[in-house]
């Protein structure tokens, strides 16, 4: 994501640091000038949200009655900044022609149809909040994000990255910030948002997953697959399964992530390593929907979604604290001891995160 301060946030699914190693490794100037436009929008987009949210913020909300219906806007910028740019296509409307507005289109109902029917929430601030999403923002622009109103996405240059409305896991992440928003609003800071970026990355998973019928052992777990474009060394932004292995490509550089507490990164940068961290807590998801089989969003997702919607979540809340309340909500869940609980408890041990021995069994 890209970040302003703690609290005042938009979230972006190309972390900053891997423009930033393109920006060191690349030969190419013209490639150079793309991910340095895409580093300075970044920030410009970040002193609009930030100034937006100290006015009281303009998010649109709406107290819809009855059965939840989604309602989609999609737009274009055609090629400016300016947003939210033309309406290209509404609810209900046929399909444009333009691949960017339909995958658009299609991510936002997808997205809205699994919270609606696997967690019965209403859209993203569970009032039937309108989605609207804008496509072709600038030109060549290396990313995607979610600005407290809206998504917003950029083609990709072609040569690094794809269209960032390729990979419906990447919608669903950022989606899911504004659910986080909505609910727990975990501090985009050190643990905290780690554990922001991995409830992104877990639910937008489970999205894809739910969108293609996939049981856990036949998921990829990856975050961003099709995003990187032929030639990439890499298959994902992220992995899941296996945090650390989804990209190591001369210009795009090694992905850091770490997938136990033994290799936890301790750095300034990235808001404290947000995007790095976060695969810490992806990686305890994975282990959990994997143990217990079948869907993942039947037992694991339950335990997860719970849990984010506890209010003894913290926005300064760390993984340990998060860890015990997905055992208490295990246990709630499914009962104390019970095989649900001990998969729990196991994934976090396994990912080196301590969970209080009283808490199994509260």
């Amino acid at each position: 994501m890209c970040t302003h301060s703690r609290e005042h946030s938009i979230f972006c699914i190309l972390p900053p640091h891997i423009l930033r190693e393109i920006a060191k490794n690349t030969k190419d100037d013209e490639q150079r000038a793309i991910v340095l436009n895409t580093l300075a929008l970044d920030s410009t987009a970040r002193t609009s949200r930030m100034n937006q949210q100290f006015l009281g913020g303009t998010t649109v909300r709406s107290m819809m009655t009855g059965t939840p219906a989604v309602q989609r806007s999609i737009f274009t910028a055609a090629e400016s900044t300016d947003l939210p740019g033309k309406l290209v296509r509404a609810e209900g409307a046929a399909k444009s022609g333009d691949v960017e507005v339909d995958e658009a289109y299609d991510g936002l109902g997808s997205t809205f149809d699994f919270y609606d029917k696997v967690l019965q929430r209403n859209s993203i601030d569970d009032q039937g909040m309108p989605l609207k999403a804008t496509v072709h923002f600038d030109k060549d622009y290396d990313n995607a994000f979610w600005n407290g109103e809206q998504m917003v996405f950029g083609d990709g240059d072609g040569t690094l990255f794809n269209r960032f409305t390729i990979s419906l896991d990447v919608i669903g992440h950022e989606l899911t910030h504004g659910v986080t928003d909505a609910t727990a609003k975990l501090i985009y800071q050190g643990q905290s948002g780690a554990l922001n970026e991995s409830i992104s990355d877990v639910f937008g998973c489970m999205i894809k997953q739910y969108s293609l019928h996939q049981t856990s052992d036949k998921a990829d777990w990856l975050i961003g697959a099709g995003l990187l474009a032929k030639g990439v060394h890499g298959k994902a932004l992220r992995s899941m399964k296996n945090p650390g292995t989804a990209y190591d490509d001369p210009q795009l550089g090694k992905d850091p992530q770490p997938a136990t507490m033994s290799k936890y990164v301790t750095t300034q940068s990235d808001n404290g390593g947000v995007h790095i961290n976060s695969g810490i807590p992806n990686r305890a998801f994975y282990l959990v929907a994997s143990a217990l089989g079948g869907n993942s969003w039947d037992k694991a997702g339950q335990i997860w979604y719970a849990t984010l919607r506890d209010t003894n979540l913290l926005k300064t809340s760390n993984f340990a604290a998060f860890a015990n309340l997905t055992s208490k909500n295990a246990g709630h869940l499914y009962g104390s001891n019970s095989v649900e609980q001990k998969a729990v408890l196991d994934a976090w041990k396994t990912v080196g995160v301590k969970v209080k021995a009283s808490v199994a069994t509260t």
